[in-house]
């Protein structure tokens, strides 16, 4: 008996040890993955919790031969389309004499590759019929995505949906489902703190595949150079706008830590210029090198172009370069603003997002009251009143209180759908909800269009 009580209890110290083991296989799958499932929640709108929770189960966080020989995380098959690399090993399929074979499985370059694949696997058109109810979820319902997955048939275990829910709630994965991306690098969840101020000085981001940081309140290039371990003159030449290695910079100023690249990789083709904009501080919102920004879009060094003129962001150069800030005169002050309109290139994409300025209805106008008549002599027992003195004027009649001016419209802020956009990462670029923009737009679904034009405030 005391022989069994004692091998019992190594069994569950062994079983104990492989669960802590496990556990702490888990929490470093997600520290090394986290970032790169919030920006594919932002871009395709599948929430981060589920994407770790899938890629947890499917790779054995990281460690089955898929994920390591073939940086497969989520088990996709080549099927039909597949022409990239392949990878064979047996899984689920038989031949006609009922004998396990191998399959083919996608092999990627890296990790991240297989985390984007995931997200273009389930929002391919031609799979429409079987995922696409599942964008039009909340969200923030993983419970809701991990039985739709289930549903949709792309697992067939009845108990996948219970297994995901439980990764995600032993590990809290669905907190990442309320952040963004610029939200988590480090090891940290968050770094705003109280009234947005930076909680840490070391955090490293990344935009357009190049690595930066934010500067303190008054730090300068040398101190920046020091605390990130990049030399001087190298942060220098990267952010071609800095003057000196003692300039005192603003708070939240972009400084690149590897040099800019030569156009954009997003999809966005080109920027529309915003009032007080240059050409250098577009090129580190999409971190591209001045030059060749100045030499895409035709145009000399130090010039600047004028509110409502369009930069390319990628691609060729342009047939002729936007107007100049100083070939445009200044428009006068009691007319609305110019309203940018979106433009439609040869390849038929439309290449607009950003504010439009509602047009202001014109004052009404009421005709002038006539005089009232002259007042009776007074009595002579009593004091003649004083006359007012102030004149009365031509739209007021003495009988109607003086009309309150009415507050001018509020701006409103659209956009215009793009490939890939979706209710929730929309709702996030412009700090608003879904519900929000569902409201304002008088939808009754997630559903949105390419092209589409939505106010978003």
């Amino acid at each position: 008996m005391l022989s069994k009580t004692v091998n019992l209890s190594f069994f569950m110290l062994l079983f104990s040890a492989a669960l802590q083991a496990q556990e702490s296989d888990h929490l470093r799958y997600v520290d090394e993955f986290k970032e790169v499932a919030i920006r594919e929640m932002e871009r395709a709108g599948i929430p981060a919790s589920i994407k770790l929770a899938q890629a947890i189960l499917e790779s054995n966080a990281g460690k089955s031969d898929l994920a390591r020989r073939a940086n497969n995380h989520f088990g996709i098959k080549c099927g039909s389309d597949w022409d990239g690399k392949t990878y064979y090993k047996k899984d689920d399929d038989y031949n006609e004499k009922g004998e396990l074979v191998e399959s083919c499985f996608r092999s990627y370059r890296n990790p991240e590759a297989s985390f984007v694949a995931h997200s273009e696997f389930l929002r391919d058109p031609a799979k429409q019929f079987r995922y696409g109810f599942l964008f039009r979820l909340d969200p923030t319902d993983y419970k809701g995505w991990a039985e739709g997955l289930r549903r949709a048939g792309y697992a067939t275990s009845a108990n996948y949906p219970r297994k995901l829910i439980d990764i995600i709630e032993r590990y809290q994965l669905n907190r990442y489902d309320e952040l963004t991306s610029p939200e988590v690098i480090a090891g940290e969840d968050i770094v705003t703190g109280e009234e947005g101020t930076l909680v840490s000085p070391g955090l490293v981001f990344e935009n357009n595949d190049v690595r930066y940081v934010l500067a303190k309140a008054e730090e300068t290039p040398n101190e920046i150079a020091v605390r990130t371990a990049v030399n001087l003159s190298q942060i220098l030449a990267y952010n071609e706008g800095l003057k000196s290695r003692s300039e005192k910079l603003a708070e939240g100023t972009v400084i690149y830590l590897q040099p800019k690249r030569n156009s954009f990789r997003g999809k966005r083709k080109w920027h529309y210029v915003k009032e007080g904009e240059t050409m250098y501080q577009i090129s580190q919102m999409y971190g591209i090198k001045l030059d060749r920004l100045y030499d895409r879009n035709l145009l000399s060094s130090n010039v600047q172009p004028a509110v409502n003129e369009r930069i390319k962001i990628r691609g060729c150069k342009v047939g002729s370069r936007p107007k100049l800030a100083s070939e445009v005169t200044p428009a006068p002050t009691d007319r609305p603003p110019a309203v940018a309109v979106p433009d439609e290139d040869d390849d038929g994409e439309i290449d607009f997002e950003g504010e439009i300025d509602l047009p202001q209805k014109p004052a009404e106008t009421k005709p002038p009251v006539k005089n009232p008549a002259p007042v009776s002599p007074p009595q002579p027992e009593k004091p003649a009143p004083v006359p007012d003195k102030e004149p009365v004027k031509p739209d007021a009649g003495f009988d109607e209180e003086p009309e309150t001016p009415a507050p001018p419209p509020a701006t409103a802020t659209f956009h215009l759908v793009e490939k890939g956009d979706t209710l929730y990462n929309i709702s996030r670029r412009y700090n608003t909800t879904v519900e929000n923009i569902k409201s304002l737009n008088g939808l009754s679904s997630n559903i949105i269009n390419l092209g589409q034009r939505l106010r978003v405030q």
